[in-house]
């Protein structure tokens, strides 16, 4: 599904004009963006978290020319989703 199907379904089940919708999930997106970069996780009860995960300093390899190459520690942004979340895709799957 694409943004476009998502924002589509929304409308269509909620009545909300498609412009509304889609104002809506862009400055949802916008926010978990800020959010994150400024270090802040976000907690979403039922659906699961929006977090940043430290990923430790490390020595890489280029193998074109077999040199080492330094790679700082760093942060990435991650979904964590809640265990009601995992366990209804769970159910969903099996029928």
């Amino acid at each position: 599904m694409r943004k476009a199907d998502l924002v589509n379904q929304i409308s269509e089940k909620t009545g909300i004009p498609k412009v509304d919708v889609l104002v809506t999930l862009e400055t949802m997106f916008k926010e978990v963006k800020e959010s994150l970069s400024a270090g802040q996780n976000i907690y979403i009860r039922g659906f699961g978290s929006f977090i940043t995960k430290k990923r430790a300093a490390k020595i890489g390899r280029n193998i074109k020319r077999n040199t080492a190459v330094h790679i700082p520690e760093h942060y990435i942004p991650a979904f964590k989703p809640a265990k009601e979340f995992v366990q209804e895709v769970k159910e969903k799957k099996k029928s």
